[in-house]
C-alpha cells in the first residue's frame, strides 16, 4: 500500500482504496483556541433569504450595547438601508417577496404553537416552490407560504386538532387556495409528504344524492376514482387545483369509464361544493386529463385493471 499527493493505492495492481484526505491534526478544541465547537461555526437559517449569513445591524444601540447618539442612530439607518439592498442581490424584486413570504411561514408557524423543526421545514418547502417558479398567477406567495406550513405539519405528523382550519386562519389567502398551494408544492416540487385530503374521494361519493349511486356500483365508482385520483397526484392533473376538486373529476371520470352512465357533472360539482367550491367546466376540463392518464398508463380504458389496482393498493 502507497499514499501519495492524497490517494492510497496498490504497489501492485494500481488499486486505488482511498482518493480524499483527511486531516487528522488537532482540532481548535483540542488546541484550546475554541471553547465550543459548535458556537464556531456559523449556523444557516432557512427562515432568512441569504440562509443567515449576513452581518446584523443593530438598531438602537452599538456593540457594546450603548445607546446611539442621534447622528450615530441616522449613520446606523443608512447602512441598514444599504444593507438590506446588497442583500437581497440583482433579483432584489424576487427576493423580496420569498422573504415577505418567510415571514408569513415564521408568523403562520408561531400563532399555531409549531415546533421550530416544523417551521424550518415549510421555509425551505418555499424555497423549493420558489425555485420552481411556482409563484405567479393565481398562486400567490401568501397561498405558497401557507400550503408550505400545511404539508410540513403533516409531514411531521403534529399532534394537532384541525390543522387545516388553523393554517387557513392565520394565512393571508382564501382556504381553497392554501389547501391548492400545498398539492402544487407537493405534485410539482416531488415533495415527500402525506396527502393533504387524503379521503377526498369518499367525501364525494358520501356528498352524492343517496339515489345517484349505490351498492356495489357506489363502491367500483369509489376504488377506480381513487386509483384515478392517484394518477391525477402524479402526473400532476391541475397542480394548482384543491385536491377535491380533482376528487370530484376522478369520481366523475370513473363513472364514464364504468357501463351504464348514473352521474352528470352538475350533480358532482354539487358534491363537491360541499367541501369546495367547484365548478361543472373544471370537472369536465380534469376528467378528460385523468381518462388520457389513466390510459396513457394502462394502455386501455378498462375499468377492471384500475379497480384492481385500487384493491391491492388500499389492502
Amino acid at each position: 500500500m502507497v499514499t501519495e499527493d492524497e490517494q492510497s493505492f496498490c504497489r501492485d495492481c494500481g488499486l486505488v482504496v482511498a482518493d480524499e484526505w483527511v486531516d487528522r491534526g488537532p482540532s481548535l478544541t483540542d488546541l484550546g483556541m475554541v471553547g465550543d465547537a459548535e458556537q464556531s461555526i456559523e449556523t444557516v437559517d432557512p427562515l432568512r433569504t441569504d440562509k443567515g449569513l449576513h452581518t446584523k445591524i443593530g438598531r438602537n444601540t452599538d456593540g457594546h450595547g450603548n445607546p446611539l447618539s442621534n447622528e450615530q442612530w441616522e449613520t446606523v439607518q443608512r447602512l441598514r438601508k444599504w444593507h438590506k439592498r446588497m442583500q437581497f442581490g440583482a433579483s432584489r424584486k424576487r427576493t423580496k417577496r420569498l422573504n415577505e413570504g418567510l415571514r408569513d411561514v415564521e408568523m403562520i408557524g408561531g400563532n399555531l404553537g409549531l415546533p421550530e423543526h416544523v417551521v424550518r421545514q415549510a421555509a425551505r418547502y418555499l424555497r423549493r416552490a420558489s425555485k420552481a417558479r411556482l409563484p405567479g398567477g393565481r398562486m400567490a406567495w401568501e397561498a405558497l407560504a401557507g400550503g408550505a406550513v400545511l404539508l410540513a405539519a403533516r409531514a411531521a405528523s403534529v399532534d394537532r386538532e384541525e390543522i387545516d382550519v388553523g393554517v387557513a386562519r392565520y394565512t393571508k389567502a382564501p382556504h381553497e387556495r392554501v389547501c391548492a398551494a400545498g398539492r402544487k408544492i407537493r405534485c410539482e416540487c416531488a415533495v415527500d409528504a402525506p396527502v393533504i385530503r387524503p379521503d377526498a374521494v369518499m367525501a364525494v361519493v358520501e356528498a352524492l344524492d343517496a339515489d345517484a349511486i349505490r351498492g356495489a356500483r357506489a363502491v367500483r365508482t369509489w376504488l377506480l376514482a381513487h386509483h384515478l385520483l392517484a394518477l391525477g397526484d402524479e402526473v400532476p392533473v391541475g397542480p394548482g387545483t384543491p385536491r377535491s376538486t380533482v376528487a370530484a373529476a376522478a369520481v366523475y371520470a370513473a363513472d364514464r369509464l364504468l357501463s351504464e352512465k348514473h352521474l352528470t357533472q352538475g350533480q358532482v360539482a354539487t358534491a363537491a361544493s360541499t367541501v369546495v367550491e367547484t365548478s361543472r367546466n373544471r370537472i369536465a376540463r380534469y376528467s378528460r386529463e385523468l381518462v388520457d392518464a389513466y390510459e396513457a398508463e394502462h394502455g386501455t380504458t378498462e375499468p377492471g385493471v384500475g379497480v384492481a389496482h385500487a384493491r391491492d393498493t388500499l389492502r
